[in-house]
């Protein structure tokens, strides 16, 4: 099996690229696929999510893309806006500043603003098929210089029920594209349309799944309405107390945005993206792995470059779309047999994500109460009270004690230790916990996994 990015036929400058965003040993799917693309090859790989296919498809392109020529020249098909956005940000982290210009379509985005994009000119469209359809009705989308097509997922965009539109979609495109489909299970209906789109396609298959390694704990948070996941997040973190961990992001917006927010709230977090440079990156990992920052926010696709033993704690902020990147998430934790935490964070709108993770992992996760205010005010005392413990054996007391005599003339020595503790207490207390909150009554039980697993149908809010 091949170890380098260079040895698949990529350039050096985006090999280098590539290692300087933590890429350095290709997958199996990546070995298998991007040979065959390069060389002009229809292909079909069969990989689950979180066994490297984005790259495996997307390398290719950056590789083959006419700088030149601001015409759309690939359009990747994806079934969610989540794997679009995914997708799109990482062929970001790759091009850096290269001359090569993306855009991301999908329902509930501006189309105005993408058909200002088309104009200006793109070289590569990433989208769900709704909206693909209605910028190739409105003529804004023009496909006359169309080279490579991916589907990405066809399996799920199948069970939502795109599959007509995805057909649709390739009878517009030039006869002479490259086509690449990629998908987990390979049902008759996705075997038709590759017998009908692509031309004598090379077949690659991926890595197996992985499956959760039994000594880590699963844990579920249930977002209150009303509430944001930072306002739940605190006082997760503040009960959990994590010795080091990763908070799992959609997007580097969100990251950033978190992690402005965790600082202002006391915690020694930091970001981990594809715009830091890599001695920015070394440098991070490095005092992360010397305990100097407790958690680092990041992508799954930055995180490709976190290599940290010891983790306790992984924190999915936003769930992710499929069950194997959660897998793969959560494996960073409880290795070489040590015991790990993974905590989730869902909202109303992610119980379809959790459904669909819990099916494929034949579990039901457990649920967990949002900390209560005494519950962490308790938990803050226990913290207070270590602390003072380690102060009484140090060797600085003594020069506090004058201080002790001369108020013991008004008051009670328990007392002042109580004003004491009172100001460091208060002193170090968070902002958000001053304020008045009050965590909702526990939501009902979730349905039981017993029975029939349907996906849903196609909805106007997922397009």
């Amino acid at each position: 099996m091949t170890t380098s990015f260079a040895s698949l036929g990529l350039s050096p400058s985006l090999v280098n690229r590539l290692e300087n965003i933590g890429f350095v040993t290709p997958t199996k799917i990546q070995s298998l696929a991007i040979p065959q693309i390069l060389s002009g090859h229809d292909v079909v790989g069969q990989s689950q999510t979180g066994t490297g296919k984005t790259a495996a498809y997307s390398l290719p392109i950056i590789e083959l893309i006419d700088r030149a020529n601001k015409q759309v020249q690939a359009l990747i098909l994806t079934p969610t806006r989540e794997l679009a956005q995914q997708v799109a940000e990482f062929l970001q982290d790759v091009i850096g500043d290269e001359k090569i210009y993306v855009l991301t379509v999908y329902g509930g985005q501006s189309i105005e603003r993408q058909i200002r994009w088309l104009e200006k000119g793109v070289h590569i469209v990433v989208g769900t098929p709704g909206r693909i359809i209605d910028l190739l009705n409105r003529g804004n989308l023009r496909l006359h210089c169309l080279r490579y097509v991916v589907l990405d997922e066809a399996d799920e965009m199948l069970s939502m029920g795109f599959i007509d539109d995805v057909k649709q979609i390739l009878s517009q495109t030039p006869p002479s594209r490259q086509t690449t489909c990629f998908s987990a299970t390979m049902p008759k209906e996705i075997q038709q349309l590759v017998q009908d789109f692509l031309r004598n396609p090379v077949y690659v298959t991926g890595d197996q799944p992985q499956t959760t390694p039994s000594q880590i704990e699963q844990y579920v948070y249930f977002v209150p309405r009303g509430w944001t996941k930072t306002k739940a997040l605190l006082p997760i973190l503040e009960i959990e107390d994590p010795q080091s961990g990763i908070i799992f992001v959609r997007t580097k917006k969100t990251a950033s945005q978190l992690t402005a927010r965790l600082q202002e709230a006391g915690l020694s977090v930091d970001e981990y993206h594809g715009d830091l440079s890599q001695a920015q990156r070394e440098r991070l990992i490095q005092r992360w792995r010397e305990g100097k920052i407790q958690l680092v926010v990041a992508t799954d696709i930055a995180a490709r470059g976190l290599d940290v033993s010891d983790l306790s704690h992984v924190f999915n902020f936003d769930l992710p779309d499929n069950t194997e990147t959660y897998i793969h998430r959560i494996g960073r934790t409880g290795r070489a047999g040590k015991e790990g935490k993974a905590v989730s964070l869902v909202e109303a709108s992610e119980r379809r994500l959790l459904r669909q993770i819990e099916h494929r992992l034949n579990k039901t996760l457990k649920v967990a109460s949002i900390p209560t205010r005494a519950q962490v005010e308790n938990k803050r005392m226990q913290k207070l009270m270590a602390q003072v413990k380690d102060t009484l054996a140090g060797e600085r007391l003594a020069s506090f004690l004058p201080l002790v005599k001369e108020l013991q003339g008004e008051y009670e020595p328990t007392a002042i230790a109580a004003a004491a503790l009172q100001l460091l207490y208060d002193r170090d207390c968070p902002s958000w916990l001053q304020e008045d909150w009050e965590v909702p009554p526990s939501l009902p039980p979730k349905p039981s996994l017993k029975g029939n697993f349907r996906k849903p149908k196609r909805s106007v809010s997922s397009l």
